[in-house]
């Protein structure tokens, strides 16, 4: 037998974080179907999975870079212990790290704030090789207070209730890093089988919480990694109803009433005093408000009926990326009250990509589901699958914005089709198309009537952009330098200038001299100011019975976009 760990070192982070997303893997369905609070449309266990799976890969990233010799790899070792494998403070800050960028949904979010609360404590060494019992202990009380701390009010009979009972059994035990693990545990399992009895929703469904019962079956790997066999599994979580479905696990609000409509979820990279402020606001705004992290990365999950207000909140705050913003549904408990705590699918849905977080805003605010994509950081078919999965619809449409995305978002369609959903591609090019389709989308028509009306919308809409090149290279409209204004139409550069708003003048009447009803403009944050007045006079000087419209982009990689439909 396998002689295994008396005290927890960067290996035994490592084994852990790979059981855990095992463990959360096989009960990720059971997850899914029992979750109730606060928004009922069972995705908890697939966000804890993609939580954890973040961390592992975080963790294996370090454990990289020091065999291949790349000593000091973003969230990996330093010092002494780089010629022989990580520190434990190594392991588990990336591992803290990986949870943090890669949180979803609110357990998804508590969960990486409890890695963090004990990577805090366990890096707390420095290059220390291990920690013990006492040193464990103190890990997972230090983790339960700071989720707990998190979240903006805390409500018992959530995952929250179960992490304290765990840190409270921890804190009791005596003897090494085994022994802790067992009881943590015990008190875990046993917090979680109380937990219909501290929240009604709960007893009224008849299972336990959803994220309590992922972090069980975190702490069941935690105690096989030190002892070599895995614990008993957790009891079973209760009756379901055919189709019964649910949502995450810690809340700002009990649900008795109805509540915000969007999900809104991003990265923030602030300071501490603007985050502060943005809790403030957020709080005001909506709930389930949990925010966490810290020296200068932060994650930030609310629940809100203007989805724009709360990215802009952060805009203000700091840098907001990675925002994903989901749209419950008119059959949501939080829009319908606890009298029915269970949704069924929408009938119809759209998931957009999208490359800014002002349009993020204004999609999602128009009832989409987004997926951001940053530039160089284009989603992948398996971030596209989960937006589908988001969106809890049996007919999706999908609108790529990109011609480069169009196989990405097929293979993705091809992979819901799997699972039973009915997704339609239209081959968007350019956001602006994709927001040509959005505003003739009419859920209560016929699915292929719809799918025809946004292809044919989006077809109808020309588009541009106006950017600045990144060094020498040839192109259709001649050799441009680095530094130079390019004006592209329907992805070839037609213009080549020195001046933002000259070049943007110039693409806009070529595309006009082709004629057009509705000119739409999006703007970067790196735009001049002055280029949409002048583009918007130079409609109303020189074009009678064209419109125009302007929205704000954020940072979308690309000064403006234009279309002309």
């Amino acid at each position: 037998m396998a002689q295994v760990p008396q005290t927890f070192d960067a290996l035994a982070v490592r084994t852990w974080c790979g059981l855990a997303l095992r463990a959360l893997g096989r009960a990720r369905e059971e997850i899914d179907a029992i979750n109730v609070y606060p928004v009922a449309d069972g995705d908890t266990g697939t966000n804890l999975y993609l939580t954890v799976e973040s961390a592992v890969a975080a963790v294996e990233a370090v454990f990289t870079a020091h065999e291949t010799g790349g000593a000091g790899a973003a969230g990996g070792p330093s010092g002494p212990s780089a010629s022989s494998g990580p520190s434990l403070g190594d392991a588990a800050r990336a591992m803290a790290h990986g949870a943090l960028i890669g949180a979803r949904g609110n357990s998804g979010t508590i969960l990486a704030q409890l890695l963090r609360g004990m990577a805090q404590v366990l890096a707390a060494g420095g290059d220390s090789a291990h920690t013990d019992g006492h040193g464990l202990r103190r890990a997972l009380l230090h983790a339960a207070d700071s989720a707990r701390g998190a979240v903006a009010h805390p409500v018992e009979g959530t995952v929250l209730s179960v992490a304290s009972a765990a840190a409270e059994a921890a804190t009791a035990a005596e003897g090494d890093c085994a022994a802790v693990a067992r009881a943590a545990h015990r008190g875990a399992l046993e917090a979680l089988a109380a937990t219909p009895g501290q929240l009604a929703v709960l007893e009224r469904a008849g299972v336990v919480d959803a994220g309590g019962r992922g972090l069980v079956a975190v702490l069941g790997a935690l105690v096989e990694t030190l002892t070599g066999q895995a614990p008993a599994e957790a009891p079973p979580a209760g009756h379901v109803e055919e189709g019964d479905a649910g949502r995450d696990g810690p809340v700002a609000c009990a649900p008795s009433e109805p509540g915000p409509a969007y999900e809104v979820i991003y990265l923030l990279e602030a300071e501490d005093p603007a985050v502060d402020r943005l809790r403030e606001r957020l709080d005001v705004l909506g709930d389930s408000l949990v925010v966490v992290g810290g020296d200068g990365l932060w994650n930030v999950h609310v629940h809100v009926d203007d989805a724009g207000a709360a990215v802009e909140a952060g805009v203000e705050a700091g840098r907001p990326h990675r925002i994903r913003i989901t749209h419950f549904g008119a059959g949501d408990v939080h829009t319908s009250g606890a009298g029915r705590p269970l949704r069924e699918r929408a009938q119809r849905a759209v998931v957009a990509v999208v490359p800014g977080e002002g349009l993020a805003a204004l999609c999602g605010g128009a009832g989409a589901t987004t997926v951001l994509a940053r530039p160089g950081e284009p989603p992948a078919s398996g971030e596209l699958v989960e937006a589908v999965r988001r969106a809890h619809a049996r007919e999706v449409v999908l609108l790529p914005n990109d011609a480069e995305l169009y196989d990405t978002a097929a293979a993705a369609a091809e992979q819901a089709r799997g699972e039973g959903v009915r997704v339609a591609v239209i081959p968007t090019r350019s956001a602006v198309q994709g927001i040509a389709a959005l505003a003739v989308h009419e859920p209560g028509r016929r699915f292929d009537e719809d799918v025809v009306a946004m292809t044919s919308a989006a077809g109808a809409t020309r588009h541009a952009e106006v950017t600045v090149a990144e060094h020498r290279s040839w192109t259709t409209a001649g050799i441009c330098q680095a530094g130079d204004v390019l004006g592209l139409i329907d992805g070839d550069v037609a213009v080549i200038g020195s001046d933002v708003t000259a070049t943007a003048e110039t693409v806009l009447d070529r595309m006009l001299a082709a004629g057009g009803e509705l000119v739409t403009l999006v703007l970067g944050d790196e735009a001049p100011d002055s280029v949409a007045d002048r583009l918007q006079a130079r409609v109303r000087e020189s074009y009678l019975a064209v419109d125009t419209v302007t929205y704000r982009g954020g940072r979308q990689g690309t000064l403006l976009l234009i279309g002309v439909e």
